[in-house]
């Protein structure tokens, strides 16, 4: 799946397939997590339905107002709690694939909106 829509953001997904992520001309090929100033390269990965609140910290520097969290080729639901620890905190959070949260990330992006995303590339 090919992007090509320049964005506001300092991050734009260009492209994604199994396995890597084109972010900006860049090419990653671990899970990572975003925000649209940056991107998180030291975010430690967790299974899906394990992640907590405190997993998520390191985006929270960025006061997003949502997370998106691609749970690689396939949607995969955390845990319940973590809706409800980021609503506490006013984030919304919501899961998807990961080809599904990279086009939500770049069209957010691209309207000015304070998004962040964790995106599985590798199970």
């Amino acid at each position: 799946m090919k992007f090509t829509k320049d964005q506001i953001s300092n991050i734009t997904i260009r492209h994604i397939e199994s396995g890597t992520i084109n972010i900006g001309g860049e090419l990653v090929c671990n899970n990572i997590a975003l925000t649209t100033n940056g991107i998180i390269r030291n975010w430690q990965a967790c299974v899906i339905e394990e992640l907590t609140e405190q997993d998520l910290g390191p985006l929270f520097v960025s006061e997003p107002e949502l997370v998106l969290l691609g749970t690689g080729p396939q949607l995969i639901f955390p845990p319940r709690e973590l809706f409800f620890a980021l609503a506490r905190r006013g984030i919304g959070l919501e899961a998807m694939d990961t080809a599904a949260a990279c086009r939500t990330f770049n069209i957010l992006a691209s309207e000015g909106r304070r998004v962040a995303a964790v995106l599985i590339v590798k199970n």
